[in-house]
């Protein structure tokens, strides 16, 4: 006589096997949204970065030598509090460069964010620009000279 059919056994090791797997999927699966979601919101930041270097690069009236900064729109952040502080200073200059010179400046931004309370991140970048020697600077840069 011919069976036709799974016994009760097969099922049993049969399921237990596609739960098995089953589970192992899901996890994966959950690891890799946990990564998505970390990509997105590190890209979105960087973007951020990037647009706020951008126009600070393009402000002729940053002020030298002093600690600026402001907050990002959530909006803009994915909801995270965001912000940035920046720092513009003389880099080079010719000898003997006075007022009116042409120089080079350093740009230096700090992109900080809040990914969980207590939870801060940041990063830094520099940039470059042609900026004019001011007067003030000649003097803060003698000042700040040992």
């Amino acid at each position: 006589m011919k069976r036709h059919g799974f016994t009760l056994l097969e099922m049993l090791v049969a399921t237990t096997i596609m739960g098995i797997a089953v589970v192992g999927l899901l996890a994966a699966l959950s690891t890799s949204l946990g990564n998505a979601a970390r990509l997105t919101e590190a890209d979105r930041i960087a973007l951020l970065a990037r647009r706020q270097m951008d126009a600070l690069l393009l402000d002729p009236r940053l002020p030298r030598f002093t600690v600026f900064g402001g907050e990002f729109d959530r909006a803009l952040s994915g909801g995270l509090p965001a912000g940035w502080r920046a720092r513009l200073t003389p880099f080079e200059a010719p000898p003997g460069a006075g007022p009116g010179s042409a120089a080079l400046e350093r740009l230096e931004l700090e992109i900080w964010w809040e990914t969980a309370p207590e939870r801060r991140k940041s990063f830094r970048l520099e940039a470059y620009r042609r900026g004019i020697v001011a007067a003030d600077d000649v003097i803060q840069a003698a000042a700040s000279q040992p």
